[in-house]
């Protein structure tokens, strides 16, 4: 046997050590394949479903007939402010501030006017005084006359000095009617200066509350705010008892509307409220811009968190509902439910399985569906479960 044939039986070093990694390769392939298949063939065991949240629904909801958007205004509102000119010399409001009607909120210097008026009722006194004179006048001369009466019967005073007496008697009462006018006169005069004098008062139009303030100690408050940086109002303020929401309604949607027809009126900024409300009146102008009515909401359930300028959302309902009974149910599609056996049953969505659960359902409330008793708000149910859907199966939701 020659080298040659010798070096056939020789081992390759470099063999030897590849073959140990070759075999770890295929061990560590062959145990990702066996996990992929078993995935595989579990999830291959899945129901493609879709499902849908149990919520909350209010009766109400089935009997809206239109729905608009809008927000809540002050029917009584006004931008308070003064017939005189002047400088504000106190401001008794502040913002959210509840005022009575008459009441006085804020006062312009008035020094002048308050002289003014001083005056005009001493000068009222002073021709009072006048007719107590002229009275008194009046009364010596009425005497004297009776008694030259008399003593011209007894013809102990010649008829001139008889007609002396009566002409003085006269002029008496002249002077009397003359203080009399003279009084009307003056208390005309003290009224036109309370009058002046009132102008410098700011008082409440009506109750309610203060919703800005635009003016501040110091200003110059002005009727018609012509002088530089002069105020025309010193406050705004609204009656909270004439709060009402306005909502455009489509032209084509009129005939759903009626006044004082039921409805429901929900503020974005009191998500968990529905407040009942009434259809007041129909403003009878068109928009052209938009083809829509102006129709004005009043509340029926007054809140203090209500405040004007809020974003609203008004239901008009088919016919008034008892509010006992509008109280926010437990809800779910109708397309949630099926039935197994004759009875009402869904399925509900837990850790990827469904299990089948029994329900009660109630009233009809739109495309949701009352129900009473077997699930709560916030459970996961399958919507159109098909036929041979079991209890147990395990699912999947459908993207």
């Amino acid at each position: 046997m020659t080298n040659q044939d010798l070096s056939r039986f020789k081992l390759d070093r470099n063999d030897t050590q590849r073959a140990p990694r070759q075999r770890r390769w295929l061990i560590a392939g062959g145990g990702l394949l066996i996990v992929a298949l078993a995935f595989f063939l579990l999830r291959g065991g899945e129901t493609s479903v879709e499902t849908s949240t149990v919520g909350t629904a209010y009766p109400s909801q089935g009997l809206a007939q239109l729905s608009s958007t809008g927000y809540v205004v002050a029917s009584r509102r006004a931008a308070v402010a003064s017939k005189a000119t002047g400088r504000l010399e106190w401001l008794g409001v502040e913002e959210g501030s509840r005022v009575k009607e008459g009441e006085v909120i804020a006062r312009l210097e008035n020094k002048d006017m308050l002289a003014n008026v001083n005056q005009a009722a001493a000068n009222v006194r002073g021709t009072k005084a006048k007719r107590e004179q002229a009275l008194a006048e009046f009364k010596d001369a009425q005497a004297a006359l009776e008694r030259a009466k008399d003593l011209l019967a007894k013809n102990f005073i010649a008829p001139s000095a008889f007609d002396t007496a009566q002409t003085r008697r006269d002029k008496a009462h002249a002077a009397v009617s003359a203080a009399n006018a003279d009084i009307a006169m003056a208390e005309a005069g003290l009224r036109g200066q309370q009058v002046a004098y009132d102008y410098t008062l700011i008082r409440a139009p009506f109750d309610g509350v203060v919703l800005t303030k635009h003016a501040n100690v110091g200003d110059v408050i002005t009727p018609f705010a012509a002088a530089t940086d002069a105020k025309g109002a010193v406050v705004t303020m609204a009656d909270m008892d004439s709060l009402e929401v306005e909502v455009d309604v489509s032209e084509s949607n009129l005939h759903l509307v009626a006044v004082d027809q039921p409805c429901e009126i929900q503020l974005d900024a009191i998500p968990g409220a529905r407040f009942r409300g009434a259809v007041s009146r129909i403003v009878p102008t068109v928009d052209r811009t938009k083809a829509t009515i102006l129709v004005k909401v009043r509340f029926i359930d007054r809140d203090p968190r209500i405040l004007p300028d809020m974003s609203a959302k008004v239901a008009f309902l088919s016919h008034a509902i008892d509010p006992a009974q509008n109280q926010p149910v437990v809800a779910i599609s109708q397309k949630a439910l099926t039935q197994r056996d004759q009875h009402d049953v869904v399925f509900v969505v837990a850790k990827e399985r469904v299990k089948l659960t029994p329900v009660t359902k109630g009233n009809a409330i739109g495309d949701l569906v009352e129900i009473t008793s077997g699930v709560k708000s916030g459970d996961t149910v399958v919507i159109n479960p098909a036929a041979n859907l079991k209890d147990g199966a395990r699912v999947k939701a459908a993207k």
